[in-house]
């Protein structure tokens, strides 16, 4: 397996993090983080059972850590379904 997919939230999720580091720490910054999630987001497809379950906030998902981020996914038969990317002030609204 080496392949993912973001699903319509997780790309909500992307758009919106993206807006807040141009607002925040400005274009270049906005751009390296976004490229970092990119990246960390082929380290999951290629290793997708290496981080951690979650099944205690929802059944069937992982989550890997990307800076201040938690990437929630969970694998279907060749693919990392990234599912959401959430600050730790987002998990509370996301996962009651």
């Amino acid at each position: 397996m080496a392949n993912y997919k973001l699903n319509e939230e997780a790309e909500n999720d992307i758009c919106r993090l993206y807006r807040y580091g141009i607002l925040n720490f400005g274009l270049n910054e906005a751009d390296r983080y976004y490229d970092g999630l990119f990246e960390h987001f082929d380290k999951i497809a290629e290793n997708p059972r290496l981080f951690t379950v979650v099944d205690h906030i929802r059944i069937g998902y992982r989550r890997s850590v990307y800076r201040s981020h938690a990437i929630y996914y969970r694998i279907d038969e060749e693919t990392a379904q990234i599912m959401r990317i959430l600050g730790q002030q987002d998990t509370h609204k996301q996962f009651p």
